[in-house]
Parts: structure tokens; C-alpha cells; sequence
């Protein structure tokens, strides 16, 4: 069953009449917990939650056992336990990175776990095989080993991986698409699969170096296993993420695209996927390119000015999510459905920390609670109607908005008062000073 396809909206929809809210919340209630959780639309059999669910564990789970063993029968199983100890180390702090950038409208887990297990699982095997068989293939037809080897890294395995990393992108794309909205969730997603797919092959890589270590006695500082983990881990372990979100950001370009650009939601996500291309064999390349300093000169010369430069992209993709807020959502507080300081506490990080700090040491955890998840409806809120502005939207926009704006009713009582005292604290809003009482004195009394 094919997903109905945006709608053009009016570029300013009105703002639901708050005044009904208490009625409209009555007869809410009196609905069975289970169907009012979230709005659901009909759902033809593949788009049941379980059945695609049960579908992408099973890829992923034949894709891991077989790349796994084919990982293992490469390194041997000493080789395979001691690159997989390697090469799990920078992943954590890689997906804490990423998840930093997310923090402002965070992504379900289920996709950025799902984003990750295919660049580590679905997307090596996918490369391992591709690249085996074309370095094979041309190797017979030149008759040439060595250039063959060398055509295969710099030409045959930027294209097949960036294309496999990119599979996970273009899937949530596709069928999350609520989730995806813009450019910081392109670099998240990316991110998260290149990730991945840079474990798994971190663990063949130092596998592998692992067992020339052990068949030449060699150890310590001056083994192989100690030169590989240098220059994957601690020099360049965003190599492979730093490719991959150039991909990211052109669906996110995508996701940004008015109903009219239908060529822009086609032409970004495969220049990005050119670019990273690009990157990606230049990379390979830079030994074969430009001699033996070659990979010094364009890890310094070109690799880190790029990370810097996407890294501060990234980083104001953040900041201008934050703008979104405090651009958006006054039309809501002018209405009555937040406090009239909410929009501005809302729009910081700190005080979004500062309100459920507040409600958590007032009312307990489960005020706290309350506070995170008013602050993660009214962003979706903001998200939602900035979409309806530039002209894009599902259907399903004013139901919603309906359910978003009861979600935030139901949570007004308790967040309200959190977030006005969030935004005083951080000099958000003005804040009356408080109230002295000098025994009494009053200069302008009469004595």
C-alpha cells in the first residue's frame, strides 16, 4: 500500500481553539487507554509494526552470523576476540557524539539502533562480498594482482560501501519518514551507520593484523596490531562517519524540500552520496595518489579541515532547530495552550535541564518525567507546523497537531510552572524581583 503523498497546506494553518480543550480532554478520557496513546492511521499488512519488524530482525540476524563467521574465518578466533575488543572501544563515545547532536528533537532508538546494525552487519557483508568478488574479477582480466588490489581501494570499495551505508539512510528515510525532518537527522543517522560498518571492519583490520603479529612473534608498541589501532582508532576513527554524513546531509536537504522540489528530494541525497564517494577514495587512495607521505598530507591537509567544517555544520544545524522553537511555538502560548514563557525555555538547552531539574526536586521523578516529555511533544509541535510553513505536510496534520496539543494539556500543570521558572533562571524572560521587607520600612510613609 503505497503512503499518501504530501499535501500543500494553507502557509499559516490556524491555531486549534484552546477554549475547547477542556471538552474536547473529557471526552478524550472516557477512550480505553490503549487506543489513546497516539494517533493511528489504517495500516495495510506490511505496514504493521510487527510484521516489519519481525522482517528487518531477520535480515539483520542472517547478515551478523554470516558476516561475523566470514570475519572469524578470515582473523581466526584469538585474531577475531581481540579485534572485537579493539574495536569496540570508540564506538560508544562515536554514538554519544551523535546522540549529542540529537539532543534538541532526539530520534527514536529503534532507528539509529537499526541504522547501526546494517552499516555493521547487512552493509559489510554486502561490501566484504562486492569488493572480494570485483578485486577477483579484475585481477583475472588484467592479469595484474597488484593493480588490482589498488583499483579495488580506491575505486571499487568507496562506491559499494558509501552504497551500503547509504541503504540504512534511505530506508528511514522512507519509512520513518516523520522522524526524519532535516540535517541533523541525516548526520545521526548517517553516523550511527557508518558507525557500524566501521566496527565491523575495525575488527577484521586488527584481527587480522593480529595474526601476522602472532605468525612473526612480533609485540608491543612496535607490532602490527599497535600501528593498526593507532591509525583506525585513535587517528581516525571518524573516517568512515565523516563520509557517510555527507550522504546524511543530502537526504536531509531532502527531507527540507518543498512539494514543488520534487528534483531536489532526487538530486541532493545522490550528490552526497557523489561527495562521500569522493572522500571516501581519496582516502583509500592518498598512499598511491601522492606517495608515502600522501597519507599524512591529506589526513592533516584535508581530512581534519573537513571534520572541523561538518562538525561546525552540524553543530548549527543544532542551533537552528533551537531557533525553530522560539520561532514557532509563540503562536501556541498566544492561544493558551503553553506558558507565555514556555516558548523561550523551550528554546535553550539548559533551561529544558533546569525545568525538569526543578519539577524532579519539587514533585519527584515522575514530574520530571512529566517535564521531558512536554518538552519533546512541544518540539515535535514546533517541527510540525515549520513543515506546514514551507508547504509540506502528511494528511494527517491536523490530527497531529490534536494529539501533540493534548499531550502538552495533559502536562500544562506540572510544566508550566517548570518552564517560566527555567526561563527566569536563565534570563530568558524578565523576572520581578523578589519582594523585601525592611522591617517595615516604607520610604513613602508618613511618620
Amino acid at each position: 500500500m503505497s503512503s499518501p503523498s504530501p499535501q500543500r497546506l494553507d502557509p499559516r494553518p490556524a491555531i486549534p481553539d484552546y477554549e475547547q480543550q477542556e471538552q474536547l480532554g473529557e471526552l478524550w478520557t472516557a477512550v480505553p487507554e490503549p487506543a489513546r496513546r497516539r494517533y493511528r492511521p489504517r495500516r495495510g499488512f506490511w505496514r504493521l509494526r510487527a510484521v516489519r519488524l519481525g522482517a528487518v530482525i531477520a535480515v539483520l540476524t542472517l547478515c551478523a552470523l554470516t558476516i561475523l563467521a566470514l570475519v572469524r574465518e578470515e582473523t581466526g578466533t584469538e585474531g577475531f576476540l581481540v579485534g572485537l575488543g579493539l574495536a569496540v572501544l570508540p564506538v560508544p563515545l562515536l554514538m554519544a557524539a551523535f546522540r549529542w547532536l540529537d539532543r534538541v528533537d532526539p530520534g527514536p532508538w529503534r532507528n539509529l539502533l537499526f541504522a547501526f546494525a546494517w552499516g555493521a552487519f547487512a552493509a559489510a557483508l554486502v561490501a566484504i562480498i562486492a569488493n572480494s568478488f570485483a578485486t577477483e574479477w579484475i585481477a583475472t582480466a588484467t592479469a595484474d594482482p597488484v593493480s588490482a588490489e589498488s583499483l579495488g581501494a580506491t575505486v571499487i570499495a568507496p562506491v559499494v560501501e558509501e552504497s551500503a551505508k547509504a541503504a540504512a539512510i534511505l530506508l528511514i528515510f522512507v519509512f520513518r519518514r516523520r522522524t526524519f525532518g532535516g540535517l541533523v537527522d541525516g548526520v545521526v543517522v548517517a553516523g550511527f551507520s557508518a558507525t557500524g560498518f566501521a566496527f565491523t571492519e575495525n575488527i577484521l583490520y586488527l584481527g587480522s593484523a593480529f595474526g601476522e603479529d602472532q605468525h612473526a612473534g612480533s609485540s608491543g608498541l612496535a607490532s602490527v596490531t599497535a600501528a593498526t589501532f593507532f591509525v583506525r582508532v585513535v587517528m581516525s576513527p571518524f573516517a568512515h562517519p565523516l563520509f557517510t554524513v555527507l550522504t546524511g546531509l543530502g537526504f536531509g536537504l531532502a527531507a527540507m524540500a518543498t512539494g514543488r522540489q520534487k528534483a531536489r528530494r532526487v538530486a541532493f541525497p545522490l550528490l552526497g552520496l557523489a561527495l562521500a564517494m569522493g572522500m571516501h577514495a581519496l582516502w583509500n587512495g592518498s598512499a598511491s595518489l601522492f606517495g608515502p607521505f600522501g597519507f599524512y598530507a591529506v589526513y592533516g591537509g584535508f581530512m581534519v579541515p573537513a571534520f572541523g567544517l561538518l562538525t561546525w555544520l552540524a553543530v548549527w544545524s543544532r542551533q537552528r532547530e533551537l531557533r525553530t522553537l522560539s520561532t514557532e511555538l509563540p503562536a501556541y502560548a498566544a492561544a493558551g495552550w503553553l506558558a507565555p514563557a514556555a516558548p523561550q525555555a523551550l528554546s535553550s538547552m539548559r533551561a529544558r535541564t533546569l525545568a525538569r531539574g526543578y519539577a524532579g526536586r519539587t514533585f519527584g521523578r515522575r514530574a520530571a518525567r512529566s517535564v521531558g516529555e512536554y518538552e519533546a511533544f512541544a518540539t515535535s509541535l514546533a517541527f510540525l507546523r515549520h513543515r506546514a510553513h514551507r508547504g509540506v505536510v502528511g494528511p494527517d496534520f491536523v490530527a497531529r497537531e490534536r494529539e501533540l496539543l493534548h499531550h502538552l494539556w495533559q502536562r500544562k500543570d506540572i510544566a508550566g510552572p517548570a518552564l517560566t521558572y527555567a526561563a527566569r533562571a536563565t534570563g530568558r524572560v524578565w523576572a520581578p524581583p523578589p519582594y523585601i521587607d525592611y522591617d517595615d520600612y516604607n520610604p513613602y510613609r508618613q511618620y
